[in-house]
């Protein structure tokens, strides 16, 4: 990422990246469509939506994604060479999503990756985001956050027409936002194919540590021996390491941890 574009990222809260993986997009479809069938449980009938946690670790190849030199270029540049890899989820996506954020982290910057797998406009389910509402830390962000969920009661307008930016997508394209940015969608079909990446700025201080395995058990969602799926672990080269290293130090019995979580 060049200097304007982290700043169009820095004020706005998202960036998105048309055809950054254009030449890519066919063997990413291909093994998204690998992921599903490894977890029978999670068979998606179009009337919910339906997630797996982790996701890009489940396969080497979606893994391996971590160290595309687009994609690392991105987390590098917003985050540090030393990031911090927290996870992903694949989605099939099912009708409206209301308006919320991802978190709202003042110590720390976290993104999100975004990778959408079918053509989407504002009228089929494209992402929507107020841009500048992850500065909850003035009036603005804050008059978001307090009232957007509630726009009938606030404004007299439901969710969908919020003001907002639709962002159309293509596969291939890459959409980036930080978590706190307010985003939504509206009018999608039951079938809406997307996965992403979240990352944070490495954990610094004191409390570093008991911070990162807090933050790390609120997004676990499914009880597992590991953080990270064997196909991350096992495929990670001395690059990718270091940015799977910090969650990996807690040492955490993430069995015992999780053991009150639904099992896949």
């Amino acid at each position: 990422m060049d200097a304007k574009q982290i700043d169009f990222f820095n004020t706005f809260g998202f960036i998105k990246f048309p055809a950054l993986l254009k030449e890519d997009i066919g063997w990413i479809q291909d093994e998204f469509e690998q992921v599903f069938p490894m977890f029978p449980k999670q068979k998606h009938d179009g009337s919910k939506r339906t997630m797996i946690v982790p996701f890009i670790d489940q396969r080497e190849k979606l893994s391996g994604l971590l160290d595309h030199p687009a994609i690392r270029d991105i987390l590098v540049s917003l985050l540090g060479s030393d990031y911090n890899y927290m996870g992903s989820d694949g989605n099939y996506y099912s009708g409206d999503t209301p308006w919320h954020p991802d978190g709202r982290e003042r110590s720390r910057q976290h993104i999100k990756i975004a990778f959408y797998l079918d053509p989407l406009t504002a009228e089929n389910g494209a992402l929507r985001v107020i841009p500048g509402s992850h500065r909850f830390g003035d009036r603005f962000g804050e008059d978001v956050m307090a009232k957007v969920q509630q726009s009938q009661q606030a404004w007299g307008i439901p969710g969908s027409e919020v003001p907002a930016v639709a962002l159309d997508v293509v596969p291939g394209d890459v959409l980036v936002f930080k978590h706190e940015t307010f985003h939504s969608s509206w009018g999608g079909s039951g079938y809406r194919r997307m996965f992403t990446i979240n990352a944070s700025e490495r954990f610094q201080g004191e409390r570093a540590l008991s911070e990162l395995q807090s933050l790390c058990l609120m997004h676990y969602h499914y009880s597992r021996d590991h953080y990270y799926g064997r196909a991350m672990r096992e495929s990670a080269g001395p690059e990718r390491l270091k940015n799977l290293e910090q969650v990996m130090s807690l040492e955490a019995d993430w069995a015992d941890l999780t053991k009150h979580l639904p099992v896949l």
